[in-house]
Parts: structure tokens; sequence; C-alpha cells
């Protein structure tokens, strides 16, 4: 609970970074089978938090084919994201981000949103965190603090939202973990307004600078997740 709060306040504040925070401390408490789905029902809750406390501040634009990519790629790797090396994504994820964040995101994130949609659902259905990719398509549309924070809350909410729906698809029972789930996505929503408060009070160019070391951080952290993955054989 208290990692829930934390992420929603250091994902409104700074603009992403809390569901990876929430993801590390879950992995460490759930069984394995119920974290991709169960953390995904948690994100959907505090996004959709967000994007309606931000909602006159969403780029509307980013949505469209970005979404359509996205409903594509749910479908596409519902039945195979259990089977896909997660390790090998996760390096190649985490060095994707370092390569924007040192250089700058790739045009074609910009210019092909439904390609950018289609990899980002493939991406959270294998290791459940879509922030990152996301990030780095708003990044290339060089949006203001307030539409940036906005619009990842709104393309998050349906990216989980689709996700957890595709998981209850496939058999899993989101019923025994109700009153966790409420409990979580309640201090989310106080870490939400919290964050909100500190958001209000940056400059664009302080939220981009903090935004960036966050971007690093969390690529070091998944490229280290994913060695730590083949070394210990999860993936060939």
């Amino acid at each position: 609970m208290l990692a829930s709060f934390a992420g929603s306040f250091i994902t409104i504040a700074f603009g992403i970074g809390g569901g990876g925070l929430v993801l590390a401390v879950m992995a460490s408490l759930l069984p394995p089978a119920a974290l991709i789905p169960v953390h995904g029902v948690v994100q959907f809750g505090s996004n959709a938090g967000r994007s309606v406390l931000m909602a006159r501040h969403l780029h509307v634009p980013a949505l469209g084919w970005f979404l359509v990519g996205a409903v594509l790629g749910t479908l596409g790797a519902a039945r195979i994201a259990v089977t896909l090396p997660a390790a090998w994504v996760q390096i190649g994820v985490g060095g994707f981000l370092v390569w924007t964040v040192l250089a700058r995101a790739p045009d074609w994130m910009r210019n092909w949103p439904f390609v950018t949609g289609l990899i980002t659902a493939g991406v959270s259905m294998v290791f459940g965190a879509s922030g990152p990719f996301v990030t780095t398509y708003l990044k290339a549309l060089n949006l203001g603090r307030h539409a940036h924070v906005a619009t990842l809350a709104t393309l998050q909410t349906l990216l989980h939202l689709m996700k957890v729906l595709a998981f209850g698809a496939l058999g899993f029972a989101y019923a025994p973990w109700a009153g966790f789930l409420l409990a979580m996505v309640g201090c989310g929503l106080i870490g939400t307004w919290v964050g909100g408060k500190v958001l209000n009070r940056i400059s664009d160019a302080r939220f981009r600078q903090v935004l960036n070391a966050l971007l690093l951080v969390l690529a070091v952290q998944l490229v280290w997740s994913g060695l730590r993955g083949l070394l210990a054989g999860d993936a060939p």
C-alpha cells in the first residue's frame, strides 16, 4: 500500500517511475502467476485516477492510432506472453531507453504511433511495465509537463485495462484479490492527489530533467533484471 502511494506520487509529479516501483515491490510478495494481472489492475486504477484529475490537459491527437496498435498488440501477445523470454525483452527495452535519453527519441515513435502502440502493448503483456515505452513516445511529441502526465495517464489506463481483460479471458481469477486491489488503488489515488501538488510547483525544464534521470534509472534496472534472468536460466 505504501508502494502504491509512492508510485502514484512519483508518476504524476515526475512523469514516470511509479509503475516500476510498484511492480518491483509486488514481485517480492506475490506468486509469479498473479504478478502481471494483479499489477495491471492496480495500475489501471491509479492511472484512471490520474487521467480524471488531469483530463483538461489531455493531448487528444496522441491517442488515435497508438490505441489501435495497442489493441492489436494486446490481442497478438496475449497467448504468447508467457512463452517469450522476458529477460531479453527487458535488456532490449533498457538499452532503448538509454539511447532515447542520451540521444533523442526516434522519429518513427512520433510519426508511426500505430507501430509504437503495437510494440508497447506487446512489451506490457510480457513483463508488465509499459510506462517507459509510452513515456518515450510522449517525449518525442515534446509536450508540456501537464499534457505529458495527462496523456500518459490516459494511455496507461487503456493499456492496463486491455491487459487485465486479456488475462481475464485467459482464465485468471481476480475475485480472490478484490480486497487487496481496493486497498492498493485507494492508496494510489491519495498519492496521485499529493503528487499533483508537486507537479504544479515545478517548471517544464526541471520536469524533463527529473524524467530523464528516472528513465536512466529504469533502464539500468531493466538491463540488470534481464541479465539476472539470463544468468538464472530464465531465457535460452
